[in-house]
């Protein structure tokens, strides 16, 4: 019997990457973000390559619409085998000392709050089988701090540490949770970065179960963008250093 993948955040980029490798694979695939319009031009997208595929359009920031989202996703294609939860930033990005209640709200009604909501509604059935996969994405601004990125690392942080934390407690019932750590752009036609190359890494990730944790791109290309764009001079040029 085929397996169902669901991916929260879905667009044409990275979640569609991750739809297409799971579809190669012979998994049905559910599809959740904002728009229904755009959903169901990555549902056609997925049909002319033989993927059997559904858009199930939810408000990720609303447990209720993401639940319901869904329930509506295990009606229509079979219990959830794979989540894949991923929604990119939106809404205002602060720096550090301009971060305010709002705008760490925000990011953590995406990140945390939609995290959390999707997980509790597939983690029971998962339970009850005693198999399953989480594959919970961030970006690197949750391992590396970024003052131009402060509300973003505050909220994919925490998801970050949640998600290590669910692989060491759920590991033992069975089930598989892993995270994905973002550290680059996502590059069509890209030897790393392209999504469907991206993609495959998911996969590979979910059929080897054996690391917490995936990191695509370079971290420390990232940590000199931080320091050059905050002025830090390396330890190395420092008089004395």
């Amino acid at each position: 019997m085929a397996k169902t993948l669901v991916v929260v955040g879905a667009g044409p980029g990275l979640g569609m990457g991750v739809a297409r490798a799971f579809g190669r694979h012979g998994f049905r695939v559910g599809l959740i973000a904002r728009t229904q319009e755009k959903l169901e031009l990555l549902v056609a997208e997925l049909a002319q390559l033989g993927v059997t595929a559904a858009a199930f359009p939810a408000d990720v920031r609303d447990p209720g619409s993401l639940t319901a989202a869904l329930a509506a996703a295990e009606g229509v294609l079979g219990p959830i085998d794979v989540l894949e939860f991923g929604p990119s930033p939106t809404g205002p990005i602060t720096h550090a000392a301009a971060t305010t209640v709002d705008s760490a709200t925000a990011q953590f009604e995406l990140h945390i709050r939609g995290a959390v909501a999707a997980v509790r509604y597939v983690l029971p059935e998962m339970r009850a089988r005693g198999n399953g996969t989480l594959l919970l994405t961030t970006g690197v601004s949750s391992v590396i701090p970024a003052p131009f990125l402060a509300n973003v690392g505050l909220a994919m942080a925490g998801l970050r540490n949640w998600a290590h934390a669910l692989h060491t407690e759920l590991g033992p019932e069975g089930i598989y949770v892993g995270t994905v750590t973002i550290a680059s752009g996502i590059v069509p036609g890209d030897a790393e970065t392209d999504p469907d190359v991206i993609g495959d890494r998911y996969y590979t990730l979910y059929g080897q179960r054996d690391r917490a944790e995936e990191v695509v791109g370079d971290p420390g290309a990232f940590r000199a963008l931080v320091d050059e764009r905050s002025g830090v001079v390396p330890r190395a040029h420092v008089r004395g250093g």
